[in-house]
């Protein structure tokens, strides 16, 4: 039996993390079971073509699983900054005689909430982030199903980022089950740049700062400033777009000069794997609507900024579509509201047309 589902909804609960896996959450991340076989975790946002730019809210995620004591399993859903999106725990057994599973869910467990938070984002250790209400029954799953989680429900739009759990003996087939494309021809698209724990600066005054260890990668790289726009940055000139030759890549430094200001994006390790001194290609799109750009929000003594579930809303009203996930405790709309000034951005992608429409001729 290829495929159980079995749909949990959710509900805003305080609780808590620790550490040992992580990855981008639209990608695999595989765990070994204590007692043998293997669990397969993704994350995916299914209905999402019918909402402008929703396949990018899995990509805003990272993965992150912790083996525990006692079968246990602790799952974590992070942003890029570190904040919290959805915790939970997983109770799995494994039966490698009879190929069986037995599977159950459980809400975070609170003193592993309070060590994640002290080890992985030290400056919120009184945060609260969201869980399961109550434990699930344990069921019985054969090798190779796979069990659907509801992490974030919409029930007007549809709009869901899920979380599917799969398990089997054989870990042979959970690698050719998510193949994410057909095998192709190696290209420079290929080489991911990656940005870790960065610095910004435009004429020597530091303009954005992040301590992630996650960061950004891919083929491409990017950077956003308020007033100046977004650049974007490639090792090779892209056909159809306006890239120039203008930068220098150089160990963990991307160095150039635009309109008379010297910019230096710092990376707290190489940008290449491979290291080295490199020309690099920019293309500055003045145009760029960043996806999180002022949102606003209730106002409040203690709140700094907006929250992970403000964020992924803003990110989808800046496509177009209207989305509010209906969580316990959150404000109605007829309070008044305050806007939050935008501020610099990075990512990464592996394509052009993840970013830009190609230039008319």
């Amino acid at each position: 039996m290829r495929s159980k589902l079995s749909i949990l909804l959710l509900l805003i609960h305080c609780l808590g993390v620790a550490a040992a896996a992580q990855d981008p959450a639209k990608r695999q991340l595989v765990m070994q079971i204590s007692n043998g076989g293997f669990v397969a975790f993704r994350s995916e946002t299914p209905g999402a073509k019918s909402t402008p730019d929703s396949n990018s809210l899995a990509a805003l995620l990272y993965s992150q699983a912790f083996a525990g004591n006692n079968r246990i399993i602790h799952r974590v859903l992070t942003d890029a900054q570190n904040n919290v999106v959805f915790g939970y725990d997983l109770w799995i057994n494994a039966d490698p005689i009879g190929k069986k599973f037995s599977l159950a869910v459980l809400p975070a467990d609170e003193a592993f909430r309070r060590t994640f938070l002290k080890d992985y984002t030290p400056t919120r250790t009184n945060a609260s982030f969201a869980t399961f209400p109550k434990s699930t029954s344990p069921q019985m799953l054969d090798d190779g199903d796979a069990v659907s989680l509801d992490l974030l429900v919409n029930s007007e739009s549809g709009v869901r980022i899920v979380d599917v759990v799969s398990v089997t003996f054989d870990r042979a087939t959970l690698r050719e089950g998510y193949l994410e494309s057909a095998p192709k021809d190696f290209t420079l698209d290929a080489v991911a740049l990656s940005m870790k724990n960065y610095s910004l600066t435009i004429n020597g005054n530091l303009v954005g700062k992040s301590k992630s260890s996650i960061g950004c990668e891919g083929a491409l790289l990017w950077f956003y400033v308020p007033e100046r726009g977004r650049f974007i940055f490639s090792l090779v000139p892209r056909e159809g777009y306006n890239f120039a030759k203008v930068a220098v890549l150089d160990g963990n430094r991307i160095e150039f000069t635009v309109d008379g200001e010297r910019y230096e994006w710092l990376s707290s390790a190489s940008i290449l794997p491979s290291g080295g001194t490199w020309n690099l290609w920019v293309l500055r799109d003045t145009d760029y609507v960043p996806m999180f750009g002022a949102t606003l929000i209730p106002p409040r003594s203690t709140q700094k900024g907006p929250n992970v579930f403000e964020k992924i809303e803003g990110a989808l009203a800046n496509r177009g579509a209207e989305v509010t996930f209906n969580l316990p405790g959150r404000s109605g709309s007829s309070k008044s509201t305050t806007a939050v000034p935008q501020r610099v951005m990075v990512g990464g992608a592996d394509s052009m047309e993840n970013l830009l429409p190609k230039s008319a001729p």
